[in-house]
């Protein structure tokens, strides 16, 4: 799996400015080789392509690599967007999800576009490590991934049960499948009973709330976590 979302296989072309060429000498060197076109623009122009107000001086371009929710294998632990439209929240999930080992993320309902270049800049990689599902029906994800054996598991801040819970613990050990709402307003009570249950980060502190992407970095380690030390 790891091969077929390596980023390299899927760079058809490569832009570079002049300073960035003289740092990455190695890197551009490599590209050209492979046979991918190399274009080298000046620096206005990179900041035209980029869209960013600091660009590194490289772009690749690649090609998309999303794929069906039927090609995502047999994962034992998922990430679910429903209605998730902030794209630095959803690329940072994306990494998280990366990081903490899950299979595969999916795009559901009005999630936003993967591939919105703040998304693909938050997650900083993580789009070309794992499978990532766009545009999926929330209903159809959560069939799918109930069929292949996964809990569906609600982020809600306001759910009686708590993360801390062992019997919530417990439960984490299996395959699971997160769901995480809207940053504004969360998971409404008709997506809340999709799950089989709603689990809610518990908050020590005055904080009133957390943000989406660190909410969701928490429950997706815990189930890392779980499923790693289980007996």
């Amino acid at each position: 799996m790891a091969e077929a979302f390596h980023c390299g296989a899927r760079v058809t072309d490569l832009f570079v400015t002049v300073p960035a060429r003289s740092r990455h000498q190695d890197l551009v060197t490599t590209i050209a080789a492979a046979g991918i076109p190399v274009h080298v623009v000046s620096g206005e122009v990179m900041d035209e392509l980029a869209q960013t107000v600091t660009p590194q001086g490289l772009l690749a371009v690649c090609g998309f690599v999303d794929v069906p929710l039927a090609e995502v294998g047999q994962p034992g632990l998922v990430a679910l967007l429903a209605n998730v439209r902030d794209p630095g929240n959803a690329g940072t999930l994306l990494r998280s999800a990366d990081a903490a080992g899950a299979g595969a993320v999916v795009f559901a309902d009005a999630s936003v576009d993967p591939y919105n270049g703040k998304c693909v800049r938050a997650s900083a990689g993580s789009l070309f490590h794992l499978p990532v599902v766009a545009g999926a029906r929330l209903e159809d994800a959560v069939g799918a991934l109930r069929q292949i054996g996964l809990r569906i598991v609600a982020a809600d801040g306001r759910a009686g049960h708590s993360l801390d819970d062992p019997e919530v613990q417990a439960r984490l050990t299996g395959p699971t499948a997160w769901m995480f709402g809207n940053e504004a307003w969360g998971l409404p009570p008709e997506l809340l009973a999709l799950a089989d249950e709603s689990v809610a980060v518990p908050i020590y502190g005055r904080a009133e709330s957390l943000n989406l992407a660190a909410a969701a970095a928490v429950c997706l380690y815990a189930s890392a976590r779980a499923q790693r030390v289980r007996p």
